[in-house]
């Protein structure tokens, strides 16, 4: 590619960059001399398991990547410990090393669905922050100011609204910065709410006489309700380890504007590509064949093609031609009364009472076919009594009570 259509596929569906100058200057200077380009994603390790949405931005260190450059994957292991107050309205507890190393396993393996590991620098900020002395810690923190710390948005808004910020929460920002400074990174990446800790990254690189790198944000992707950002807490998620024909119920679910901002963030589709998508529905087509392909692609990049076109196969047969699965995993319960949202969680069709009763008040539970309409209504079974359980479009236990 020359450097203006490299600059086009890097900036597909890219929100803040700062500065385009400056990027085309380490491209060009990258294309002479031969040395790749060190692309920084930090993530803290701070749940169990990665979605769709986080994607948007390994996305795009990939583009980096399929363009011959370094990628740097930062676990954020000592960072997760003090926890990210980006986009939080109270503190939220650190987590301890436990619980991120053992998040950190599962994140190796997810984000490597996308990203070639032979080609991907593996790193944890642990290897140089957990050398900081009291004194090193002193150091870093003068190179800023209080007044720059609490001007992010975070901040200001809870001083308003007389809310407590921790101390350690100060720190995050600093830590972060001093990332880009130790791995000697040209480009940093991250979601739009990250926009403050990846301009502390670039002032940092100046205070230690580094180029200061080039900013890249990623738009936060909407969950399946096309209003809220994609967030396991509420529900509205597409897991990338979740079972085929779940992610393809979930993607079918979606609404037909919602669509393309999936294809646009959540696919490698060029933006000529999607443009042409466009333009089979203005002339035509169906907009749920088109639908049908975007979670293809999405259950490809994270299962294999065999998946997506089983997922479709299961799809039409449930709900094209209205049939319940032969294979229906079997559960026993107790004869007697059941609170609804109870037996969601007792059955694994839901993780919580939360989700069950959101599955329920969006209309996504049914009992034999017919849709339960309140999360409080009690089910009752009387001993050697079965019935068919169904949470979402794709998941159904039945029940026996005992």
């Amino acid at each position: 590619m020359t450097i203006d259509e490299q600059l086009s596929f890097l900036k597909k569906g890219a929100v803040d960059l700062i500065r385009e100058d400056d990027l085309r200057a380490k491209l060009e200077r990258s294309s002479k001399t031969g040395k790749p380009l060190r692309v920084k994603l930090g993530l803290d390790p701070t749940a169990p398991d990665i979605h769709v949405g986080h994607t948007v931005v390994i996305r795009k260190l990939k583009a980096f990547q399929d363009l011959g450059h370094t990628v740097i994957f930062l676990i954020g292991d000592f960072t997760g410990m003090i926890g990210d107050p980006s986009g939080k309205n109270v503190t939220r507890p650190p987590l301890s090393r436990e619980e991120i190393n053992a998040n950190a396993e599962t994140y190796q393996k997810q984000m490597f669905k996308l990203l070639d590991p032979e080609k991907t620098e593996l790193r944890f900020n642990g290897e140089w922050m957990d050398k900081f002395t009291a004194a090193d810690f002193v150091k870093l923190t003068a190179k800023t100011t209080v007044k720059q710390i609490l001007e992010r948005d975070d901040f200001d808004k809870r001083i308003k609204e007389e809310k407590p910020i921790s101390l350690h929460e100060l720190l995050y920002p600093l830590v972060q910065g001093y990332d880009s400074v130790a791995l000697e990174s040209d480009v940093e990446l991250g979601g739009t709410d990250q926009k403050f800790n990846l301009l502390m990254g670039r002032n940092l690189q100046r205070e230690f006489e580094q180029e200061p790198q080039v900013i890249m944000t990623t738009p936060l992707l909407e969950g399946l309700d096309g209003v809220n950002k994609m967030s396991k807490s509420l529900g509205n998620y597409i897991g990338i380890e979740e079972a085929p024909t779940e992610m393809f119920g979930k993607v079918m679910s979606i609404s037909d504007e919602l669509m393309w901002r999936y294809y646009e963030l959540a696919t490698d589709l060029s933006p000529s590509q999607i443009s042409g998508l466009r333009s089979q529905i203005e002339n035509g087509e169906n907009p749920r064949n088109i639908k049908v392909n975007l979670a293809k692609l999405i259950i490809k990049d994270f299962h294999s093609q065999a998946d997506a076109d089983g997922a479709e196969d299961e799809f039409n047969r449930r709900f094209v031609k209205k049939e319940t699965p032969d294979e229906v995993e079997e559960k026993d319960v107790a004869a007697g009364s059941h609170r609804l949202a109870e037996l969601l969680v007792e059955t694994g069709l839901a993780t919580s009472k939360g989700e069950a009763k959101r599955l329920i008040e969006q209309g996504g539970v049914r009992i034999n076919g017919e849709k339960a309409t309140a999360s409080n209504s009690d089910v009752d079974l009387s001993a050697g009594e079965s019935l068919l359980l169904q949470a979402g479009k794709l998941r159904f236990v039945r029940l026996t009570a005992r």
